[in-house]
């Protein structure tokens, strides 16, 4: 029991349904596809090319976009170092619950911080959080931005923007390497497929 926890007499319920039950019923095992890049690198469209594909073979599944979650869930949360870190956090233990459900889920987000990214493999059980790092040059990214932000950072307008005025630390053992830049959406997410298959979330 966290510190959290017990000074407000918090005890976790594990209910009479287990995981295990839940994923007989999806017919597939529960995980995570955890995305990471920078901004404009292609994680969004390659996660929704994986959920299709899964979609299609009858998997439940589900896409968190960075942009989306900061709509609601983290909509109080800044680009500052602290809330970034809060951010990933927050995020981590609500693909937990649905990963426990039994779903697989695919998050889409910039998440900068190895240390932060550990942290929410931690929370899952060896071959349950599978990385995948979307690499591709600043300057490539900057080419696709429709958004303008890239322009915006560089003018210094957006302060703290991941690649430009703040680090990106990217994957030192990724479970997968896109190379946006070189390979197209739909040859990535084949590959991710592959990877998906090998560690037996699907047969």
């Amino acid at each position: 029991m966290d510190k959290i926890s017990k000074n407000n007499n918090i005890t976790w319920f594990d209910g009479y349904v287990s995981r295990k039950d839940r994923e007989r019923l999806h017919g597939h095992k529960g995980g995570l596809i955890w995305f990471t890049g920078l901004s404009a690198s292609g994680k969004s469209t390659i996660a929704h090319l994986v959920e299709k594909e899964l979609h299609r073979r009858g998997c439940s599944t589900y896409v968190f976009d960075g942009d989306n979650v900061r709509h609601g869930l983290c909509s109080d949360l800044t680009f500052r170092r602290e809330d970034r870190i809060e951010n990933v956090r927050r995020i981590g233990e609500m693909v937990k619950l649905f990963v426990d459900a039994g779903m697989i889920v695919l998050t889409a987000f910039i998440s900068p911080y190895r240390q932060d990214r550990q942290k929410v493999r931690s929370l899952l059980e060896d071959g349950q959080f599978l990385e995948v790092y979307v690499e591709c040059p600043s300057e490539v990214c900057a080419t696709r931005d429709q958004k303008g932000i890239y322009a915006k950072a560089k003018a210094g307008v957006i302060k703290e923007f991941t690649g430009i005025s703040a680090p990106y630390e990217a994957p030192e053992n990724p479970d997968i390497v896109i190379h946006s830049y070189k390979e197209d959406a739909s040859q990535a997410a084949r590959r991710v497929i592959k990877l998906i298959e090998q560690y037996k979330l699907i047969k």
